[in-house]
């Protein structure tokens, strides 16, 4: 299920209650919950895809993300 019209603020707050802390902010920002590192682009709408990508890297499920939205 593509995720639509998440921001980056949103996305930082969601894996935030998953447990990842910001480690980085810039155009970038570097989250790590100690086992899992992401990275995710500072842009006011993030791609579908992209965003994905980056819950896959987090080593969590989409369904996870969602309820922590």
């Amino acid at each position: 299920m593509p995720f639509t019209d998440i921001s980056a603020e949103r996305a930082v707050k969601a894996f935030g209650k998953l447990g990842f802390d910001v480690i980085s902010k810039g155009k970038h920002i570097g989250m790590s919950n100690g086992t899992y590192r992401i990275v995710i682009p500072n842009h006011k709408r993030l791609n579908p895809y992209t965003l994905k990508a980056i819950i896959k890297d987090a080593g969590i499920t989409d369904t996870d993300f969602k309820m922590a939205l």
